[in-house]
């Protein structure tokens, strides 16, 4: 009778261990899911930026024709794209026509100028009343104001450039008849372009001149402007200013075209972490926090400035707390992992 209790008890002890051996197990942590690397926010010093899109334009795009009407092109000395200096011819025009009319004008100032000259020694010797005197006197005046005209016409039949700067359009051609006023080229003077910003009222406010800009070129090289003025007012309907920006360099950029680019204001110190460690998912930006046992959590955070390989965390973040930096990507909220240095990641 004594012996079935005692072989009862061995059984459920024996049922107890087994299952305290088995919690255990259960227990003990799983195998870490990647291995990464972490890194620690820093303090940075980064420009505030207002990010803007807008147009590239000529800061001075000159148009250019000539003065006189009904005079024949002879030839056009330039190219759009050609660069020029001040001075230097662009077009001429026919100048037979002009030529004749100046050969004229000075063989008619040589006759006035000896009329006038008899007109003086006729009247010193009062052999001609002072009134006819004077009229061969003005005679001489009249013809050499016609001269200097037909002189200026000649001029007029070579149009030079008014300032040093770039060929941008040409609208001429060798034997075209032309009227004074007309369009025939444009200039871009001094090669100088510039960016027409578009900004929002609540950003105008912030931007003043002298603030440098950085857009990008078509071919992905960043240049450099400076803001040169703002425009005093708003457009009524879309609520936005314009900034104006000098590019002294424009690089791939030509006017016409249409750049994305941002403005820097003043400098601040913000929390930055490497750009790498940021995860995108569902609209949102996270990072992987290190926690204890090498567990990461998953944090939502708000950006702020981009500079280079790192980014500013406005929000979602403390100052003494590490984040995956490599591997960041493929990890999920409480994943174990392995810290491994950033050249093993």
């Amino acid at each position: 009778m004594t012996a079935y209790p005692l072989r009862a008890l061995l059984a459920i002890s024996c049922g107890l261990l087994l299952a305290a051996c088995g919690a255990d197990e259960a227990a003990a942590p799983s195998t870490p899911a990647l291995s990464v690397s972490v890194d620690e926010p820093a303090m940075q010093s980064l420009p505030r930026r207002i990010a803007a899109s807008g147009s590239i334009a000529a800061w001075e795009e000159v148009v250019l024709g000539v003065e006189l009407t009904g005079q024949r092109v002879a030839s056009v000395e330039v190219e759009v794209g050609d660069v020029v200096e001040k001075g230097q011819p662009l077009l001429k025009l026919d100048t037979r026509t002009l030529a004749m009319e100046l050969r004229q004008a000075e063989a008619n100032l040589q006759v006035a100028s000896a009329n006038a000259r008899r007109g003086e020694r006729l009247r010193r010797e009062q052999l001609v009343a002072a009134s006819e005197a004077e009229q061969l006197i003005a005679g001489e005046i009249t013809a050499r104001a016609q001269a200097e005209n037909a002189r200026l016409r000649m001029e007029f039949a070579t149009l030079r450039a008014p300032h040093d700067g770039v060929i941008s359009a040409r609208s001429v051609q060798p034997g075209q008849v032309v009227t004074a006023g007309a369009e025939l080229l444009r200039l871009i003077r001094d090669q100088r372009l510039e960016w027409r910003a578009e900004v929002p009222e609540a950003a105008l406010v912030q931007i003043g001149n002298g603030m440098p800009v950085r857009l990008q070129a078509p071919d992905g090289q960043p240049v450099e402007g400076t803001v040169r003025t703002i425009s005093p007012g708003l457009d009524s309907r879309s609520r936005t200013g314009t900034v104006y920006a000098d590019l002294p360099d424009p690089g791939g950029l030509r006017a016409g075209m249409y750049a994305p680019g941002e403005i820097l204001l003043a400098e601040r110190e913000v929390r930055t972490v490497p750009a790498a460690a940021i995860v995108e998912r569902d609209g949102y930006r996270y990072l992987f926090v290190l926690g204890e046992g090498n567990v990461v959590a998953q944090r939502r955070v708000e950006l702020g400035a981009r500079s280079g390989n790192v980014v500013e965390i406005r929000e979602g973040l403390d100052g003494d707390e590490r984040v995956v930096v490599e591997g960041a990507g493929f990890l999920a909220d409480g994943d174990l992992v392995r810290v491994v240095a950033a050249s093993e990641g």
